[in-house]
């Protein structure tokens, strides 16, 4: 697995997201030597996942790739594949659906996420294998490492940080990246 290059040239290959003191919606990000506030989702955490249940999976996940609204952010250089979104991306949440989580084209009736959100949140989206590289229903969908809303809002089961916080990290990425939640 590559590694990735923290601050001080210590390689890391893994995130680790840990709980918070005192909020079940909030979490310390920690890339290398770097500590991130976050927030994660709006039911805390669990081993458990369920589709619609607002929990972040206690997981470790690996990134896959990622996605920018480069008409709204630039990016700083990263290993992690990007892929800039089109008013047409759309991700599968309906769990019946033979394209559950998974990136699909609009126009498209079954439940879905707009990748191109209105409020930023998916400006930087980082694509989690949660469920992805062997999809099961109600399992969860759309788990991704994105941008916070203000105030640190809770999620409903992605990783969110700030935008100054992201572009930090982004150069540490690399595709197989994990993401570790405990």
């Amino acid at each position: 697995m590559e590694k990735t290059r923290a601050r001080g040239g210590r390689a890391s290959s893994t995130i680790i997201v840990r709980p918070a003191p005192g909020k079940k919606t909030r979490a310390l990000v920690q890339v290398g030597s770097l500590t991130i506030p976050a927030a994660i989702g709006r039911s805390g955490r669990s081993i458990l996942k369920r589709e619609g249940d607002g929990a972040t999976p206690i997981a470790a996940m690996k990134l896959l790739y990622g996605f920018t609204r480069g008409d709204q952010v630039q990016l700083p250089q990263t290993g992690l594949p990007m892929r800039r979104i089109r008013k047409d991306m759309l991700w599968c949440d309906q769990s019946g659906d033979a394209n559950y989580n998974r990136l699909v084209k609009a126009p498209f009736k079954p439940s879905h996420e707009d990748m191109r959100r209105g409020d930023g949140l998916y400006d930087i989206c980082l694509v989690l294998d949660w469920n992805i590289g062997s999809r099961r229903r109600n399992r969860g969908s759309a788990i991704f490492f994105h941008l916070i809303r203000p105030g640190y809002e809770p999620t409903a089961g992605c990783v969110a940080i700030s935008l100054r916080d992201m572009r930090r990290i982004l150069p540490l990425l690399r595709k197989g990246t994990t993401v570790r939640v405990v």
